[in-house]
């Protein structure tokens, strides 16, 4: 399967099994990030920024102060792809 294929509900509802604290809200892969501080947040955001540049795949996002929330979707696919999936487990690993 190409990284660009859309997938489907059940591939999408094995992938979900896996990822930790994320959720389809509005089509889109959805999680909202907590730390403990603004410096902490940012510095995350930081991580991931470094991350989806290199993937060439990046996340709309929102920061309030020790909040990020976070949608993931392959606009070029018109849904939800691997690049989300793998961009939100590289997320959740750089949470820790």
């Amino acid at each position: 399967m190409s990284n660009l294929s859309v997938l489907s509900a059940s591939e999408l509802g094995i992938a979900l099994q896996e990822l930790r604290g994320w959720s389809i809200e509005q089509g889109k892969l959805h999680r909202q990030f907590q730390f403990p501080s603004f410096i902490e947040a940012f510095g995350f955001m930081t991580s991931v920024a470094l991350v989806a540049e290199t993937m060439g795949h990046h996340p709309e996002w929102c920061n309030i102060y020790n909040r990020i929330s976070v949608d993931l979707i392959t606009h070029d696919a018109g849904g939800i792809t691997m690049n989300d999936i793998h961009l939100a487990r590289k997320m959740n690993e750089l949470e820790q």
